[in-house]
């Protein structure tokens, strides 16, 4: 059973922002052309539901508990829409494509910047303004929410509460169809 601290919304967040990293990382080190599609598919799916998780949760708690919630949550789902849009051009390409390596190194460097952007603001502030409990309660939150989030990119898709709380689950439940009948890996 994991541990409150596994749990922490700020643990949770930044153990995705690891994972992705290494994502990056295998990308970046040269493998074959049918990995190197494999793994983009991977991180587009986890990039997907880790942000839907964060929008769903993560940001509206920004908006209640800081200060200047409201202009940091809009900056940050402004950074997932604009990954989104990258995401969607990407997710149809084969590495093959004249576009396929010019648009992963653009995703991997927004990726960067906004995580860079989390971890050193955002997520110190969350940290200050939230009790122990109430990050516990979000990490579990955010952990939930990406169990049933979409795949794949929906750049159209809300992505404020309590619409994108409510479309996300159809949205999964199609993805996860789409998935399953082409062999693509999340």
């Amino acid at each position: 059973m994991a541990s409150e601290q596994d749990t922490d919304l700020i643990t949770v967040i930044t153990d995705d922002h690891r994972a992705v990293e290494g994502v990056f990382a295998e990308l970046e080190s040269g493998t074959d052309w049918a990995h190197r599609k494999d793994l983009t598919d991977h991180v587009i799916a986890e990039l997907v539901r880790h942000s839907v998780a964060e929008e769903q949760f993560m940001y509206p708690a920004a908006r209640t508990y800081l200060e200047n919630g409201d202009e940091l949550a809009d900056k940050e789902i402004e950074e997932h829409a604009e990954a989104e849009q990258v995401m969607k051009q990407l997710e149809g390409l084969q590495p093959d494509d004249p576009q396929f390596d010019e648009l992963l190194a653009r995703l991997m460097r927004d990726i960067r910047h906004h995580i860079e952007g989390e971890e050193q603001d955002f997520l110190p502030q969350l940290r200050a303004a939230c009790s122990v409990e109430e990050l516990g309660r979000l990490g579990r939150k955010v952990l939930d929410a990406k169990k049933t989030a979409p795949t794949r990119p929906h750049p159209s898709a809300p992505d404020k509460p309590p619409a994108n709380r409510l479309l996300a689950p159809g949205a999964a439940f199609i993805d996860k169809i789409r998935d399953a009948l082409s062999g693509r890996p999340t």
